[in-house]
């Protein structure tokens, strides 16, 4: 880990805990670059315990003082567990029409967004074959599965 100098905690400085409300800048990112970056667009918001981020992850916040920089290298499976072989699913032509662009050409490596049952959020998958029919085996564990990740974090403000 490393951080910065300017993030020494004092007596009023208050510090990241289990159920903190923080607002942060943060960057996800694995070999193949950045997955998330919110350090060029708004701050991220979040609670501390809720699921918001993997508990690897928020482990390495609890006890940053307000204003801390860090950032961290996490091991390969360390923050979101390793490639999962049961999150692989094929996919018919016929839905993949249903949920987005029937025009749309389907290669290996593309991540394709798709609606969570409730309508209400994504899920991503990535390409991992495609069929002469048109159907798509998909990939839908978490993009840095298996992978080492780099978290890196300003911690803007802890309540």
């Amino acid at each position: 880990m490393t951080a910065s100098a300017a993030a020494a905690p004092t007596a009023d400085t208050p510090a990241v805990a289990e159920g903190s409300f923080l607002t942060l800048h943060y960057r996800l990112a694995g070999p193949a670059g950045d997955v998330i970056n919110t350090f060029a667009d708004k701050p991220a918001t979040l609670t501390v315990g809720t699921g918001e981020l993997s508990p690897a992850l928020e482990q390495r916040l609890i006890g940053l003082p307000e204003g801390a920089r860090a950032t961290f290298e996490l091991a390969a499976g360390e923050a979101f567990g390793e490639r999962n072989p049961d999150m692989q699913q094929w996919v018919a032509r016929k839905l993949l029409d249903e949920l987005g662009d029937p025009q749309e050409e389907y290669r290996v490596g593309d991540v394709v967004q798709f609606p969570t049952p409730d309508g209400r959020g994504q899920y991503a998958g990535v390409a991992l074959q495609v069929r002469a029919d048109g159907a798509v085996r998909f990939d839908f564990s978490h993009p840095l599965a298996g992978v080492p990740v780099t978290f890196e974090v300003l911690v803007i403000g802890v309540l």
